[in-house]
């Protein structure tokens, strides 16, 4: 099983900070927030994990390096100035991640979650799991429902969570784009598609998860050992 860290945002909400830095370089509790994604992914048994980038990413190059300090191997996916959004960066890395579903984590997020609670294979039919969490102060309506270990659209009166940045993913949610080609391309479309569908599964963590999106949230994370 391979991995893929998204790294290639601009963080414009965490200015001034990623003027000079790229969000995943950013440290809390003493440690760039990427690193606490390598270490956990070399922990699962995962010895390769793709990177792409666009903003500041020579810093992210430099930094990680090949990735041997970690017991993996990097390799990096290097973008457009701008970037692709998230689907795109996916697709433009697809050639590096096999045939094989992947593991997807945000580079930009902080979670206590144990990555063995990720899950590790796709039923027949399914091209995608989502882990969820509850509802941030900033993100009060959510994003998604879940039903019966299925995501859900949020509508209606349904519980709603918020999708963490993490999941399972099958080459086939990008089957209708060409494997590495550059295209800017959001994930919220393919999800949709996928939920109407019913191809999407989903459950919902309860261990500590931050969209570190803002200096504010940055700067509480800190204050917890």
């Amino acid at each position: 099983m391979r991995a893929m860290i998204l790294a290639a945002g601009r963080g414009e909400r965490m200015r001034p900070l990623t003027d000079t830095t790229p969000k995943p370089l950013l440290r809390v509790r003493g440690k760039p927030l990427i690193e606490y994604h390598l270490e956990k992914l070399a922990a699962q048994g995962i010895k390769q994990v793709v990177i792409n980038h666009a903003w500041l990413g020579e810093q992210l190059v430099q930094a990680l390096g090949n990735g041997k300090q970690f017991g993996l191997e990097i390799l990096f996916s290097p973008e457009p100035e701008g970037g692709l959004e998230t689907a795109g960066g996916i697709i433009r890395a697809l050639p590096m991640l096999g045939d094989e579903p992947f593991w997807v984590i945000n580079g930009d997020i902080f979670t206590t979650l144990d990555f063995s609670a990720l899950p590790r294979e796709l039923p027949a039919g399914i091209v995608a799991h989502l882990l969820l969490a509850n509802n941030p102060p900033h993100n009060a309506h959510g994003d998604f429902a879940v039903q019966s270990g299925m995501l859900q659209a949020a509508t209606g009166s349904k519980q709603t969570y918020t999708y963490t940045g993490m999941g399972l993913f099958s080459p086939q949610l990008f089957s209708d784009y060409q494997s590495g080609s550059e295209q800017f391309i959001r994930l919220r479309p393919l999800l949709d598609s996928g939920i109407e569908n019913e191809q999407i599964a989903a459950s919902i963590i309860s261990a500590e998860w931050t969209d570190v999106g803002t200096p504010k949230r940055l700067a509480q994370l800190q204050e917890y050992p």
